[in-house]
């Protein structure tokens, strides 16, 4: 689809200054910008790619002022990352929705229920009593076992894996190598060194409006439920353990590692790699640094952590001072010893 200037300004309540019919039918980046693209400016360090792109349209902010010619028509607009941001929403809910219908080489399991229109991409599975709600995508090479309930307008990108008995809520995005629902890690000891398995009988809830980052794995609960809340965004590379909760609106980066019954607080921010060990508490609005290592539960809700283990960022920033003086200190400790010991023996 092909759109103009003045429509792109219309819709962003922006203002045009150029060539208000010039249109646009893809995006690119300003310093790589072709002609018949839209592109944006938002961070001053890429403001001299302005006057040498060859992007057909640039959204800039309103309080740009160009200090020489600029080829490109450009939209003034309040916030140009704000309104590429919504652009792009845009785009890609409209290249998302061009898929539709069943392939012929899925498997659908006679008793599963699943709307009129949802796509279904080819060599997916789809397990008895399964249930997936309207504008639903399910794209190619993904299994969904028996049992399974998906909400309206979730997307299960290729290779996702869901386990029998797993709820996912509406409007989900779930990216290439996700699996919900695995075993969780319970194992007993037996007399000697023999572990015996624990059966997870539990399963996953994960609520309306999650994102989860490819090859992340959420393990089912050894009773009840392991629950994702609504709006949680999680990175690629995430360990989520049996039992876990995780709060509403709560984001986790990549390689993060939770262990098992811990629960997480809502709107709390978590870095990458940062392990928790199991059975925590932690409140809500939480900050935890990347590499963080959380041994015990915490009581401070808005706590801000850092550190393995970690502690409050300020006594952890005088520590690491601290810290990087360790070898002119150990020095200085060396000489004061031996004065001393020269004259100790002295005496």
């Amino acid at each position: 689809m092909e759109f103009s200037a003045d429509q792109i300004a219309q819709f962003l309540n922006g203002e045009v200054q150029g060539d208000p019919e010039i249109k646009v039918s893809n995006l690119s980046k300003i310093e790589h910008g072709e002609p018949g693209t839209l592109s944006f400016l938002a961070n001053p360090k890429y403001t001299s790619y302005i006057y040498t792109t060859d992007a057909s349209i640039v959204i800039v902010g309103k309080d740009f002022v160009p200090e020489q010619a600029v080829k490109a028509t450009l939209v003034k607009v309040d916030d140009a990352y704000a309104a590429f941001a919504q652009l792009l929403e845009i785009y890609d809910q409209f290249r998302k929705n061009s898929k539709t219908g069943i392939s012929s080489l899925s498997f659908i399991h006679s008793t599963a229920k699943v709307a009129d229109d949802v796509y279904v991409g080819e060599f997916v599975v789809i397990g008895a009593n399964v249930t997936i709600g309207k504008g639903s995508k399910i794209y190619p090479q993904v299994y969904i076992g028996d049992n399974v309930t998906i909400g309206e307008e979730t997307t299960l990108n290729p290779g996702v894996k869901v386990y029998h008995n797993c709820v996912i809520g509406s409007r989900c995005t779930l990216h290439g190598g996700v699996v919900i629902g695995g075993d969780g890690f319970g194992f007993a000891q037996q007399q000697g060194v023999d572990y015996k398995k624990v059966p997870q009988i539990g399963n996953v809830v994960i609520e309306d409006d999650v994102e989860i980052g490819s090859n992340t794995t959420i393990d089912r609960a050894t009773l009840g439920n392991t629950i994702i809340h609504k709006g949680v965004k999680l990175d690629n590379l995430i360990q989520i353990a049996h039992n876990v909760e995780i709060g509403e609106n709560t984001v986790i980066a990549a390689q993060t590692g939770i262990s098992g019954s811990t629960k997480i607080g809502k709107q709390c921010q978590l870095g990458g790699q940062v392990g928790l060990a199991g059975h925590l508490v932690i409140p809500d609005n939480v900050k935890i640094a990347a590499q963080s290592g959380i041994a015990n539960s915490l009581a401070k809700d808005g706590s801000i952590l850092m550190g393995s283990p970690a502690f409050e960022i300020g006594p952890y920033r005088k520590s690491a001072v601290g810290f990087k003086k360790l070898p002119d200190i150990m020095k200085r400790l060396d000489l004061l010893e031996k004065k001393l010991n020269e004259l100790e023996g002295g005496k």
